[in-house]
This record gives structure tokens, C-alpha cells and sequence, in this order.
């Protein structure tokens, strides 16, 4: 389970960030993966390459797992979790043939806008294949897409091929699918950071106790319906900051409000999602920022062209400060 949700700065700068929400240990850290790269596939026995480099949370499992990023296009994508998922059952001729957790390595490595997949979408072939890594099961998935023009999107498959929906309020959750969210927000229609207008009851005047009472009914669980009206209630009304630092440390403020401590949400098998990190993407200065559960110092990787060209992925680790600073300690 996870929330993304893009953000644009008083600079007309776009960002796109998500929690990863998950009891599976993913282990993520951040790696730039260079141009040309060649990934093995599950699907199609030639792998794939693509000629741009982009930077974003991966794992080696033998070769690099990746679940986000942004490439030195200043397109970025994140992958989400999507029960209602179904793919191809079989690979289609004359279409790039993916698994699931092969499309954002390869919507990375060679989409330069949303404009872009928009045209080649019907090329693209999701096939209903196993990852080892994620305990050998078809994992469920659908992507958020966006790029520096501001422009986003949600990629899903239900049975009917690749569906890419425009994404007006740049929002994305999990299940059900994206459109049931979209209305499902008429539902909050009388929302606002404002105060709530007073009514009367027979003679009595009834006002509110103070500042936020436009937001009573705001939803405040952790499932994937609420978590959606809640990001689109506070990224339509959070301040518009200048500055990569300042836009970085807003986002973070926003999505903490949807951050999920271990042991809040325990799923079926008795397993607790939580959210490992956060992760920041700057879609016009090309540069990743992840925030980890256990420290929440932020870690910030830009593209260069040395790492851009390099002959290998370049993982970097997390940067870690002390947790507290004791003032009173002599």
C-alpha cells in the first residue's frame, strides 16, 4: 500500500513523491542507473535497454530491482500496489512484452514525457509472470507517470490491456481503480481549510470550536480510499514554497501526514505495512531524494553525466546524523 502525489513549487517547478508502504522488506536504497543499461527480462528473452539514465529506489537482486525514479528527462514514475491488477496471459507479437515489475525500469530508461507513453502505450504488453524476489507470485501493480511539464497520469490493467488515465488531481492510492476515486471525491465536496459557516438549531446559533472545523470529515484511516481524499484535500491547499529545500521539506510535511508506523496496519497474514520511505523526486533539476523509516535524514542523488555514462549502476547509501542532540549534556 502506498500514496503518491505530485506538487508544484512557487517557482513553477514539479516534484513527484511516494511513501512505500509495505511488510515486505524491500531494502531500497538510491541507484542511478546509466544509459543503455541492459536489464534482463522474465518475458522477453533479449531483455531490454533503453537510452536514458535515470535515478530512483533499487535493490540488487542480480540485477536491479527499481519501484520508482526520475530520468534525465524529468519524467518520473512510481509503482503502486493494485490488487484488481489482471495481465496478458501470454506475450503479444509486435509489442514490448514486460512483467510488472519490469515497467518502471523500462518506462525510466525510455519515455521522455507522459505525452510520449500516451503515443506509444498500445505498443506496451503486460504479462502475467512471476517474481522470485517477491516470494514467486504475479505481483499486482499500477504506476503513477508524470513529467516536468506538470503533466500525470495512472497506467493500470484490468483484463483489457494497458488503460492510462489522465490524473487531474495528481493523486494516486490503491485499490479500487482510479477512476472510482476520482468520483469518490464528490463525496468531500464541503471540505475546506477554512472555517465552517455557523448554522442555527431553533434559537441557538451553532458555531465551531476554532480553526479547522471546514475539515471535519476529512478521513483519517489508513485504507486506500481515505488515504486518497485526504492527499488530494492537503495537496490542493499546502503552501507553495521557492527553492528545491524548501519544496522537498513541504512534500515531506505532506506526506507524513500519511505516514504509517509499524504495528497500525497488520494485513491478512499477520504481516504490518508500514512506510520503509519516503521518496522525493525533483522532475526539472533531475535529482531523487529518499527518506528512510528508521532515519528520517533525507539522502539527495542528482544525475550528473559521469554517473549518466558510467559502465555500471551507482548505488549510494543512506546518510544517517545523530538522532537527537542532547543540548543539555556537558
Amino acid at each position: 500500500m502506498c500514496t503518491s502525489f505530485t506538487y508544484e513549487d512557487a517557482d513553477g517547478k514539479f516534484f513527484l513523491s511516494r511513501t512505500m508502504d509495505f511488510g515486505f522488506e524491500l531494502g531500497g536504497r538510491p541507484v542511478v542507473i546509466p544509459r543503455q543499461h541492459h536489464f534482463n527480462s522474465d518475458v522477453a528473452a533479449n531483455g531490454f535497454a533503453g537510452p536514458l539514465g535515470f535515478v530512483g529506489a533499487g535493490r540488487n537482486v542480480g540485477q536491479y530491482l527499481t519501484v520508482d525514479g526520475v530520468n534525465e528527462a524529468g519524467f518520473a514514475a512510481a509503482t503502486l500496489y493494485f490488487t484488481e491488477s489482471k495481465y496478458s496471459p501470454a506475450s503479444l507479437a509486435g509489442h514490448v512484452n514486460l512483467a510488472s515489475h519490469e515497467m518502471i525500469p523500462y518506462l525510466l530508461g525510455n519515455m521522455h514525457s507522459v505525452s510520449e507513453l500516451r503515443d506509444r502505450l498500445a505498443t506496451l504488453n503486460v504479462v502475467a509472470v512471476k517474481n522470485k524476489f517477491m516470494g514467486d507470485i504475479v505481483v499486482p501493480l499500477h504506476w503513477i507517470v508524470a513529467d516536468a511539464s506538470g503533466d500525470c497520469a495512472v497506467l493500470e490493467a484490468e483484463g483489457e490491456g494497458l488503460q492510462l488515465y489522465d490524473n487531474p488531481v495528481g493523486v494516486m492510492t490503491n485499490s479500487p481503480d482510479f477512476p472510482w476515486h476520482v468520483k469518490n471525491l464528490k463525496n468531500f465536496a464541503q471540505l475546506q481549510p477554512t472555517l465552517a459557516a455557523g448554522t442555527k438549531y431553533g434559537a441557538l446559533q451553532a458555531d465551531g470550536f476554532g480553526a479547522g472545523t471546514g475539515a471535519v470529515g476529512l478521513p483519517g484511516d489508513y485504507t486506500s480510499v481515505s488515504r486518497f481524499v485526504r492527499m488530494a484535500f492537503l495537496r490542493e491547499h499546502a503552501e507553495k514554497v521557492h527553492g528545491q529545500a524548501a519544496a522537498v521539506n513541504t512534500i515531506s510535511h505532506l506526506l507524513g501526514s500519511l505516514d504509517i508506523p509499524r504495528g497500525i496496519k497488520i494485513s491478512g497474514d499477520g504481516s504490518s505495512d508500514y512506510t520503509q520511505y519516503r521518496g522525493y523526486m525533483d522532475m526539472s533539476r533531475h535529482a531523487y531524494f529518499m527518506q528512510p523509516y528508521d532515519d528520517q535524514t533525507i539522502t539527495k542523488v542528482a544525475l550528473t553525466e559521469d554517473l549518466l555514462n558510467a559502465a555500471e549502476p551507482t548505488e549510494f547509501p543512506l546518510a544517517q546524523v545523530q538522532q537527537f542532540v542532547d543540548v543539555t549534556a556537558k
